[in-house]
Formats: C-alpha cells, structure tokens, sequence
C-alpha cells in the first residue's frame, strides 16, 4: 500500500526527480510515432510519474507483438543507474494471488474445500470480540467478505510500520502476532454480509496452507507456482531482510507529507510483518509469465479457475469486483482486465492480464507515495492519454487505490 492507502494495507513516501523514460528492449523505436508505437501512451504516463516525483518506474508488456520493457527515471539517486528488465522488487500484495491459487489446487485435491470454516484448520485462533472463525470460511477470506479487521490498521502494528519504521525495520514479527492484533478489534461486518479488504484474511489463508500440508506456505508456492512456470527471479523471503540481485532501491518519506521531508532508502526491511499478505520478491518478467499462466487456466482444473474468477462487489461503482486474489474491472474501451496492486515500503506494483492472459503488463514504481496505476492500466489496454481526474473510470480508481 501506499501512503494515501496505508490504513488499508502496508505503507508510504516521497521524492521529487525529474527523468526521461528510457526503452531498454521494446518492439517499437522510441523514436517512432504514436501510430507505429503501440505503448506510447503507456511510455507517456511512466515518464509523468517520475515528473511527479517518482525516482524510477519499471515495466514490461508481452502481447501479440512480442516483449516490450521500458523504464523512466533512475534505479538508485545515488549512482543515476537506470532500471532494468531483470531488477527485482518487493510486489507487495500481488503475493496475493499466489496464495489463492495454492489454497484452489488444495481444493482441486480434495484436502480441503473454500466452504470449510476457518475454525476447521485453525481452531481457536479466530475468537474474541466478537470475531468467530465457525462462521468464516476460506473463501470469506479470499475474496474479502469475512470481516475480519485488517491488522495494519490496528494503532500499534500502524506506527511499527509507518513513523517507527526506521527502529523496528528489522524486527521479526509472526503470523499469529499479526492475526492477534486484529482480533483485538471487533469485525466490519457480519461474515459474507460486506467486503472490506483486510490483510488478515491472508495472514490466516496462509496459516492455513501449512496446517493442510504441513510445509510452510513459502515451499508451496515455490513448488506448485514458482519452479513450475520457471519464475527463476521470484523468492518468497520470510524474514531475510536483504533483496536478491540484480535489484535497485526502493525508497519512502515515511508518509511525511511535507514538501521537504527526508527521503529514506528502504530496500533492506524484514517483510515479516507483511508474510503471506505481501512479501513476496519479483521482476515484470516473472509477473507476466505468472499472470499469462493463471489467466490462461494453466495452473488450476476448470471448476477452480471458475472459483478464482467468480468476483464479488467491492462498492458501490460498476463495473469492479474482487474475486479470489484478484481484482476485476471494466475499462473504457470495454476491455475486462484482471489484476492486482501491491505496496509495501518504497515499492507499488502492478500485475495485470486480459481475460485470456495472451496480453499482460507489469510494473513497477521505486517510490511508495504516488502512483498513477490507473492512468497505466488504461494507457496500456486501452492506448488512451490520462484522463482528468473528473473524467477518471470511478470503478477502476476504487479499485487501484487497493495496495
């Protein structure tokens, strides 16, 4: 999450850098004209983003016409290195459509079902004021209709995360620490009578993939998703605190809105806070190969992938939905897009695909405090120049705020 969203999920920053967008493999010339470049309105809106502020802004495209990857701005201020295709970042809660499709091929197995209560798995864990895990079920928690209250939001786990960032960065913190500061609150809602998006839900979804296989969540993600689709730059870190190479930095003010504020180099944290909500490490590249997979129905039977798809209303804009790990939106060239935002410390991420998978585009901002993903999203797909915000699609901007 960012910081405009961090009472929603993970955190936030700032900085002001001033760069041109930089093709590193495209297959269209920077030089050549917006009719000859399929994505030079999507080049338009990266190099703005780091005219507003943002260091540098990764991304890659694969549909019909092959590979595209582009970058604006810089991977480090210290040494103006450039971003490149291979560099690795934090993708935040993209992780969670990793977990919901592990948690669908244990269905797809028979060990368990997404109408088991939570209570079955993880007995006694969900209890107090007024929570109750015998009346959420594993796909309450998948799609964000359990009510659960969401652990960063809880005042305590807030400040570690946001203004205490800097003494706790290192701290290792537990699944069920996370889920216990949520359950010091009271639910948002009755199970499956709203939708609010909850980071515990995720926390618990993962506890509940070790209790069914007895491995942790990270080795069934790697095995059933990772090595599977070859993903060789995608790790799941646990609580080393250290980004694989080759990567660049990843920065934040710490949600300090004051023109001048420090900017912070956050790119070494112990993600253990975020876990099974957020953790994970990628490229563009390993997204895409992910999304193209998913969307494709290579990782899950038919009535699974039916399950992953079958979305749920996250408001009151038409047009959106949140299914099991990922969120659905109409555009407005009439496109149906899936996808899924991520945030967490000086890094906010986008996985996104078409309804078939057979057009993907991934990126990534070094900076946590603004993001235009959904100028992106409809710059990419629908090849169209940002819209002013009173013309901006109400449902996808709901939607893109999600981090």
């Amino acid at each position: 999450m960012t910081a405009r969203t961090v009472r929603r999920g993970l955190v936030g920053a700032a900085l002001t850098v001033t760069m041109a967008a930089t093709a590193l493999t495209t297959t269209a010339s920077a030089d050549t004209g917006r009719d000859r470049d399929p994505h030079a309105a999507t080049r338009a809106v990266m190099d703005a983003q780091v005219k507003a502020g943002i260091p540098g802004v990764l991304g890659q495209v694969q549909d019909g016409n092959g590979t595209w990857n582009a970058s604006a701005g810089v991977a480090d201020l210290r040494t103006d290195r450039k971003r490149l295709p291979q560099d690795r970042f934090r993708v935040g809660s993209v992780t969670k459509a990793f977990v919901a499709t592990v948690l669908l091929q244990l269905e797809a197995e028979g060990r368990l079902d997404l109408d088991d209560s939570v209570e079955r798995h993880l007995p006694g864990l969900v209890r107090g004021n007024g929570n109750d895990g015998r009346r959420i079920t594993v796909r309450n928690l998948l799609n964000h209709t359990s009510g659960i209250f969401n652990y960063t939001n809880d005042p305590d786990v807030l400040e570690r995360i946001t203004t205490g960032f800097l003494e706790h960065r290192y701290d290792t913190a537990t699944p069920k620490q996370l889920v216990a500061a949520a359950m010091k609150h009271r639910p948002d809602f009755e199970p499956g009578k709203g939708w609010n998006y909850s980071n515990t839900n995720y926390v618990l979804a993962g506890m509940i993939v070790e209790k069914v296989t007895g491995h942790s969540y990270g080795s069934e993600v790697d095995k059933r998703i990772v090595d599977k689709l070859g993903m060789r730059s995608t790790t799941v870190p646990g609580t080393s605190v250290r980004m694989p190479s080759p990567h660049g930095r990843a920065y934040s003010k710490l949600l300090s809105d004051k023109p001048d504020a420090k900017i912070h180099d956050v790119t070494e944290l112990n993600p253990s806070w975020a876990w099974a909500a957020g953790e994970i490490i990628s490229t563009t590249g390993d997204l895409n190969r992910y999304y193209r997979a998913l969307l494709g129905g290579k990782l899950l039977p038919e009535r699974q992938q039916k399950e992953l798809l079958t979305t749920v209303p996250t408001g009151d804009a038409a047009g959106t939905g949140y299914g099991l790990g990922l969120m659905k939106a109409k555009l407005s060239c009439d496109v149906t897009l899936w996808f899924h935002t991520g945030g967490i410390h000086g890094s906010t991420s986008l996985a996104s695909g078409t309804e078939n998978g057979r057009h993907t585009a991934s990126f990534n901002f070094n900076g946590d405090w603004t993001a235009d993903i959904e100028g992106l999203i409809e710059a990419e797909y629908c090849n169209t120049k940002p819209a002013p915000a009173a013309k901006a699609n109400p449902a996808l901007k709901q939607l893109t705020s999600l981090r």
